[in-house]
């Protein structure tokens, strides 16, 4: 009988999070939810608590630290704000971190946890977009595993598993399309806040379902799988799949073409980080392929889908532009979600900055920081400048 392993879990009351820990409740003999960490849902945070126990959990709102440690008067020890967050993930007693943080918040994480040499299962996909060279070189100089948890990635590392890497000839990553597949471009500019968060096959959270909206969050995953599997941008294509239930594809160098499929449930991909290289069984609903009947594939619409091309853009560029993307993304998502922003604006916004601000060679981790406060600085002015006055909530 394997150890319990101690899991520290970075977002715990996200949705990833959420899920996380149904996998961990099914395993107590191998898992175990030691740490918990929330920005400032504290409320579902002290349930956690009293169904885990964990050693010790983190809230990164100083606000909302306060209200716990009152709510808590000691009995569990609190970590407050991101440097405390920093030294609870260089704890000894950790064996696992899932990284389920939300944006570049990610980051630094990361870094620490994949010093230590320890395995992470990675979540948090713009860690690698702003910073792939940077952590995957550390990685290799600390025998760190990075186990990719997006079901895309997930789905590759599967098809992989004892293949020679030089005979993978493209990575062929799946999207759903998301809520507006079939909405003609020319009504983007009357999209909703509701609308847009109305995915039609994932429950997720707000931020990567209207990635997945204006499919971002496909470009961001192609920077990912670039970084993650070591393959250019013109052996990384995607292809829309309505049904999601072909989660990628690896095709080699034969003709050969291998899937990996599966109900969209985010827990079957969390579970196979856990256990990789192990399976083990599971209670998530199976794939009924006759019931589903027929499956459905197509390329994507890049005009339509304009945040799809300017990944691909940030990518052949490389240097800080994904930094540029990322942070310019989560910006005017933002305002999108606090009705200062058209839906149809993002990728305008985006594209303005990558164009408007200087491109550097990225070499560092302070690059990467200050490209990262430069763009989000310049993108707030030029928003606040050109779109805060005319912008109507939408929702």
């Amino acid at each position: 009988m394997p150890n319990v392993k101690n899991i520290c879990l970075l977002g715990s009351t996200g949705s990833i999070g959420q899920n996380s820990l149904e996998v961990i409740s099914r395993f107590p003999e191998r898992f175990r939810a030691a740490f918990l960490t929330t920005n400032k849902n504290v409320d579902l945070l002290l349930q956690q608590i009293t169904l885990f126990h964990p050693k010790a959990v983190a809230v990164l709102d100083e606000q909302a630290a306060s209200q716990m440690k009152h709510r808590m008067n000691g009995s569990i020890k609190i970590y407050v704000g991101e440097e405390e967050l920093l030294e609870l993930v260089k704890n000894e007693n950790i064996d696992i971190v899932i990284n389920a943080l939300v944006g570049f918040a990610g980051l630094k994480p990361t870094i620490e946890v994949i010093k230590r040499g320890k395995t992470i299962a990675l979540a948090n996909k713009e860690t690698l977009v702003v910073a792939g060279k940077i952590i995957m070189q550390l990685a290799k100089e600390s025998n760190a595993s990075i186990i990719p948890i997006d079901s895309e990635h997930s789905a590759i590392l599967q098809c992989l598993v004892g293949e020679n890497p030089n005979t993978v000839a493209r990575l062929i990553l799946t999207a759903s399309g998301g809520p507006f597949l079939h909405l003609d471009k020319n009504k983007f500019s009357q999209v909703t806040i509701d609308e847009a968060l109305k995915h039609p096959n994932w429950k997720m959270g707000n931020k990567i379902t209207i990635d997945s909206a204006t499919m971002m969050n496909k470009g961001l995953e192609i920077i990912e799988a670039h970084w993650l599997f070591n393959l250019p941008p013109e052996k990384i294509e995607v292809l829309i799949h309505p049904q999601s239930i072909v989660h990628s594809m690896v095709e080699f160098i034969d003709g050969s073409v291998k899937a990996q499929l599966g109900v969209p449930d985010m827990k079957i991909p969390i579970q196979y980080a856990l256990t990789y290289p192990e399976r083990l069984p599971s209670v998530c609903n199976k794939v009924d392929l006759a019931k589903l009947g027929t499956m459905t594939f197509l390329r994507p619409d890049v005009n339509k889908f304009e945040c799809l091309e300017l990944a691909y853009k940030a990518l052949r560029c490389g240097g800080t532009t994904p930094v540029v993307l990322n942070a310019a993304n989560e910006v005017s998502v933002d305002y999108f979600l606090r009705g200062h922003l058209s839906f149809d604006r993002i990728p305008d916004v985006i594209r303005q900055a990558i164009d408007a601000l200087p491109f550097k060679e990225t070499t560092t981790l302070d690059d990467v920081m200050s490209v990262d406060a430069a763009t989000r600085k310049h993108v707030k002015e030029y928003c606040n400048s050109t779109f805060r006055t005319s912008a109507t909530v939408t929702s």
